[in-house]
Formats: C-alpha cells, sequence, structure tokens
C-alpha cells in the first residue's frame, strides 16, 4: 500500500477543499473521505485493489473542488488531473489507467457499464456516501443553492433516493439498513418532503 500517495492526495483534496473557490464548501471533503471509508469497506467485500479504489475515491470529484466550471464533467477532468498527479508521484502506469476508469464511471447520473470490481467500488462508494454527508447535503441546498425550506428538503430526499437506487443490486442489499435508518431519522425531523 502506497501510504505516501494516500496522504499526499488526502493532503491535496483537503487543500483545494479549503479554496474561496470551492463552491460545495468543506462539506464536499467529507463526502469524499466517506467515499473514500465506503471504498474500503466494499473492496474488501468483492476482493477489489484496495489501494486503487482508495485512490479514486481520493480523487472522484477533484475536478467539481478544483473549478466549478468543471463540474459538468468533473468525471472526465478529474481522470485528467488524476494522470497528472499520479504521474508525477511516479505510480504504476497500469494502475493509473483503472484509477482514471473508476473516475470516469463514478457517476450515478452518467450510465456507464462498469468493466472492473474497482469501478463498481468507487461507483457504489459515491452513491452511498451521501448518506454519510446529510449536512454536506444540507448545506448545499440551503446554502449554495438559496432553496426554501420545501425546495431544500425535497432536494435532500430525492438525492437520498437516487444515489440508493443507483448502488448495485449487491451494495443495495449490503447498505439497506443505513439507508432505512437515514431515512427514519429525516422523517422524524420533518425532512421527509
Amino acid at each position: 500500500m502506497r501510504t505516501d500517495i494516500l496522504d499526499y492526495l488526502q493532503q491535496e483534496v483537503y487543500s483545494r477543499c479549503k479554496q474561496p473557490a470551492n463552491k460545495f464548501g468543506m462539506g464536499c471533503y467529507y463526502h469524499i473521505e466517506a467515499v473514500v471509508k465506503n471504498s474500503v469497506l466494499l473492496a474488501e467485500k468483492y476482493g477489489a485493489d484496495t489501494e486503487v479504489v482508495m485512490i479514486a475515491a481520493w480523487l472522484h470529484d477533484i475536478a467539481s473542488v478544483t473549478d466549478y466550471a468543471l463540474y459538468e464533467n468533473h468525471h472526465i477532468h478529474g481522470a485528467e488531473i488524476a494522470y497528472e498527479l499520479l504521474s508525477k508521484l511516479s505510480y504504476d502506469e497500469a494502475k493509473i489507467l483503472l484509477v482514471q476508469q473508476c473516475i470516469r464511471k463514478h457517476r450515478g447520473s452518467v450510465t456507464m457499464k462498469k468493466s472492473s470490481v474497482e469501478e463498481l467500488c468507487v461507483a457504489d462508494a459515491d452513491a452511498i456516501s451521501h448518506f454519510d454527508s446529510v449536512p454536506g447535503l444540507l448545506y448545499l441546498a440551503y446554502v449554495e443553492r438559496q432553496m426554501s425550506i420545501e425546495e431544500g428538503t425535497a432536494f435532500v430526499k430525492g438525492k437520498l433516493e437516487r444515489s440508493y437506487q443507483k448502488l448495485s443490486p449487491e451494495s443495495k442489499d449490503f447498505y439497506k439498513e443505513k439507508y432505512r435508518q437515514v431515512m427514519e431519522v429525516l422523517a422524524e425531523f420533518g425532512l421527509e418532503g
């Protein structure tokens, strides 16, 4: 495990998330941390290359936090940024290509067939991580997007429901209790839309 690269990427992402240009606020950093955590769980469950999955998880949203103008195609730009960073760190070329594929295919809103278990782990970890990042979603809705209570409630609930539906069938089963618990808490706070 290349802990030097993982430590570097964590600091790099943290630094970029703290920049005023990051429209997602620090909630995005917490989202990325949750993706890393969940990607490790899924890599262990599915027998994936944990190092590749962790690197891709750290970098999957790097384009979005670096420049909001890249958001629409952040999966493509993020793969390019990953190549630049990992090449400078002398990371294995074959693994860089796998990391790039994980980043390109992580978005649930851009349907692409997953051709490796690593890609599946990162995409599923990204989807389920929203359940670990509810405060960040609330920040995005109410602070960044200036939504009303009703709009923000519908946005957060809709995002979580779509995220759960984007999971692979195996991961849906693995995370069904987390889904149930988060939705129950939101309902108790009147955030059921």
